[in-house]
């Protein structure tokens, strides 16, 4: 009977482990993924980080705060891009909502509020005119906004967020990419946590792995 007990008793322990744990020491395959085929970057000496994203995604939403957070933090040590990823005619004023205000310069102001309209105001973004509308409203300029919004420029540049999301293998959002090497994403870096960590300590752990993933590429380009 003691025997068993202590077998329950390691077990429990090791349920509490897990509940608690966090990857301190990220591996391959495990907490983040290497690329099958590098991406160019150009960044020079500073590491690339990308974020594949979507307006209307929950996680990403949530995601948004620590995220900022974190690359503020990072300062001078990193070169952070966002990509609104494609899913269809449904999404594409959103798509193309981001990349006109990437274009315009107002970017920085008002990505926040564009997602706050959506998961907040009960906005779906889902036309160009709710667009349009939504973007006046920021007083983002109405002609210049739509005269960007019809451009070729954000046409060039959904295009290349479609061939993106190939050449990096993007098939669910949030990821985060490192120096086109390295993937990680709250579900990835949380894979071998049992039980399953809630979103927030996810998004922590994802986050930690990008600490690991930036330190190992800064080094890599030594």
């Amino acid at each position: 009977m003691n025997f068993f007990k202590q077998i329950l008793a390691a077990a429990l322990c090791s349920l509490a482990v897990g509940a608690g744990a966090s990857p301190a020491a990220p591996s391959a395959g495990a907490e983040y993924v290497v690329l099958p085929e590098p991406q160019a970057v150009d960044t020079g000496k500073k590491v690339e980080v990308i974020e594949f994203f979507a307006y209307y995604c929950p996680h990403c939403y949530v995601l948004e705060p620590a995220l900022a957070a974190w690359v503020k933090k990072q300062g001078d040590n990193i070169v952070f891009k966002r990509v609104h990823v494609g899913r269809g005619p449904s999404v594409l004023p959103q798509q193309k909502l981001f990349f006109t205000m990437e274009a315009l310069g107002v970017l920085e102001q008002n990505h926040q509020k564009a997602f706050d309209a959506m998961h907040l105001q009960n906005n779906p973004l889902r036309n160009d005119a709710m667009v349009l509308d939504w973007a006046a409203s920021r007083g983002i300029d109405r002609r210049k906004f739509m005269e960007t919004y019809n451009g070729m420029g954000v046409t060039a540049k959904v295009r290349r967020a479609e061939r993106m999301m190939g050449d990096y293998r993007v098939d669910y959002w949030p990821m985060l990419f490192v120096d086109g090497k390295y993937m990680t994403s709250p579900a990835e870096a949380s894979r071998r946590i049992k039980p399953e960590p809630d979103e927030k300590q996810q998004h922590a752990n994802a986050l930690q792995v990008l600490d690991f993933l930036v330190a190992k590429a800064k080094a890599e380009k030594k």
